[in-house]
C-alpha cells in the first residue's frame, strides 16, 4: 500500500501528506462526546517535539501557555534526520530548554522505537510531535492539531495546567474553522506541496494558492489584530 501510494505521487507530481496514524484522544473527544480510556492525570504522558518542526511548534507554544510545563513533560529529537527518522544525538544545545537531545523517559535512540512499541506493523514514515502515555506504553496521537487542542481543553489536558485558556471559543469557531481551513490547506501544508512538487504544474498550482492566501491573510490582518478578532485564537 505504502508503495502504491508513492506510485500516485510520483505519477501525479502532487506532494501527498501522510495521514497520521494516532489518533486517540485524552479526556473527552470532542468528536464523539465521549470520555477516552486515558484519564487526565499530571505526569501521566509525555511530549515528544523537533524544534525544526513547524507542526511541533505550535505544540510547544500551546504547552507553554497553557501552564503545562510540569504536567507534561517533554523530550527533543535532534533537528536533522536521516534515512533512519528522528534521532535522540544526545547532542546538546547551549541555550535550549532540554540543554541536550535526549528521551527522557526511555532513553530510546530513535523516535521509531515509539511507533514500534505502538504498532508493531507501522510502515510509514516516522513523524513527530508525538503525544505518550507513559501507563499504557503506546503512542496516544501524533497529530498536532488534536494534540494542541487536549493542551487547552478544559475537559482534557488543558485541565492540568490550570490556566483558563481558551483559543477556540465558541462564538467564533465558525470563523476560526473556515479560516484554518484555508490556511492549512494552502500555507501551512501549502508549503510542502510547493517544496516537494514533482512536476512544474504541480509546483505552480500550490506556488499561486500560497501567495493568493498571502494577499489574503495580509488584507485581514490589516483590519484586525488578530485572525479571528481581537484575541488570540
Amino acid at each position: 500500500m505504502v508503495d502504491q501510494a508513492m506510485d500516485r505521487e510520483l505519477a501525479s507530481g502532487d506532494f501527498k501528506r501522510q495521514e497520521s496514524r494516532f489518533r486517540d484522544w485524552v479526556g473527552v473527544d470532542p468528536r464523539s462526546g465521549a470520555a477516552s480510556e486515558d484519564a487526565v492525570e499530571h505526569g501521566r504522558f509525555h511530549l515528544y517535539v523537533s524544534l525544526a518542526c513547524p507542526w511541533c511548534h505550535r505544540t510547544a507554544i500551546v504547552r507553554e501557555l497553557a501552564g503545562l510545563q510540569q504536567a507534561v513533560p517533554i523530550s527533543y529529537v535532534a533537528p536533522f534526520r536521516d534515512e533512519r527518522g528522528w534521532a535522540f544525538t544526545g547532542e546538546g544545545f547551549s541555550d535550549g530548554p532540554a540543554g541536550e537531545y535526549v528521551d527522557l523517559l526511555h532513553g530510546w535512540d530513535f523516535m521509531g522505537e515509539a511507533y514500534r512499541a505502538g504498532d508493531s506493523g507501522f510502515q510509514g514514515r516516522i513523524t513527530v510531535p508525538v503525544l505518550w502515555d507513559t501507563q499504557r506504553g503506546r503512542i496516544v496521537n501524533n497529530e498536532s492539531s488534536d494534540i494542541i487542542r487536549m493542551f487547552y481543553a478544559s475537559d482534557s489536558l488543558g485541565a492540568l495546567g490550570g490556566s483558563g485558556l481558551d483559543l477556540y471559543p465558541k462564538e467564533l469557531r465558525s470563523e476560526i474553522d473556515e479560516i484554518n481551513e484555508r490556511v492549512y490547506d494552502t500555507v501551512n501544508n501549502g508549503v510542502y506541496r510547493a517544496g516537494f512538487a514533482r512536476l512544474q504544474g504541480s509546483y505552480e498550482e500550490a506556488f499561486l494558492a500560497l501567495f493568493e492566501s498571502f494577499d489574503w491573510l495580509r488584507a485581514l490582518l490589516g483590519e484586525r489584530r488578530y485572525l479571528a478578532g481581537e484575541r488570540i485564537t
